[in-house]
């Protein structure tokens, strides 16, 4: 496959809505990891002014470190590319302590850190005549529901929700992604404990790639033990993240109705 090609036609799709939308900014969030780092680097390409964010709020310092990195990489190589840092580990703590009467759990908390860098994010691009552009996968948005509802599954668009983890990687090789980003264990970076995607989803991305399609034509033949593992976790996640990946459920009224 030729992927080069491939990011051509990305960062064409990319530009070609802003434009046609009226926008002259993309915003975008890096973390570290090889989707938001193959994102941004699609944006910059576009030759748009491109606004990339880190937002460490009580990160992980080699988390951290990578996402500095990775913009400092996309500044020397693109002139239209727009580095800022903002530290949104006071404003999460505020929020923590204006809630400290309510006892909330580790999940919300985690999805809470998401939630607040959307918000910045949207002002960001609301204050500079921009959209949010997503770094979400396939396998993320559309098989296993891996995002946080109105945290990092808020953007105005998805360059790479069509491609699976894998290719993800093959594409960020093809733009020249640092290798110190290709190596790392992808992270959410909300756990203060570091966990990695892996740990949190049970399977490997290749894995869940696999059980993405498998579910769709189960196939006749016996299934290893390992990939009935496998299988099931992917059933179990799509089920449960279902509401993330579903339209909103909206209530029809009958106009007809004789009262």
């Amino acid at each position: 496959m030729d992927w080069n090609a491939i990011a051509d036609e990305i960062s064409d799709w990319i530009k070609d809505y802003a434009e046609n939308a009226g926008i002259t900014t993309l915003v975008i969030g890096v973390s570290g990891g090889i989707d938001s780092a193959a994102t941004s680097t699609l944006c910059s390409k576009t030759g748009m002014k491109t606004i990339v964010l880190n937002m460490p709020i009580h990160q992980d310092q080699s988390q951290y470190e990578l996402s500095n990195l990775h913009i400092q990489w996309l500044q020397s190589n693109y002139e239209n590319v727009e580095g800022k840092n903002i530290d949104l580990t006071g404003a999460y703590d505020a929020f923590c302590e204006g809630l400290s009467e309510q006892q909330l759990s580790p999940l919300a908390l985690a999805n809470s850190r998401a939630r607040i860098r959307m918000a910045t994010l949207y002002a960001v691009a609301a204050s500079s005549n921009g959209i949010v552009v997503g770094t979400g996968n396939k396998v993320e948005d559309f098989g296993v529901g891996f995002f946080t509802k109105y945290g990092d599954g808020g953007v105005d668009i998805s360059p790479i929700a069509d491609l699976y983890k894998t290719e993800v990687f093959a594409l960020a090789d093809s733009l020249g992604v640092i290798q110190e980003i290709r190596e790392a264990a992808p992270t959410d970076g909300l756990w203060d404990d570091g966990r990695t995607d892996e740990e949190q989803l049970g399977s490997t991305y290749s894995e869940l790639e696999w059980a993405m399609e498998e579910a769709k034509n189960p196939s006749a033949q016996k299934y290893s033990e390992r990939e009935k593992e496998v299988l099931e976790r992917y059933l179990e996640l799509n089920a449960a993240n279902s509401h993330k990946m579903n339209p909103i459920p909206v209530f029809k009224m009958n106009r007809r109705r004789v009262e």
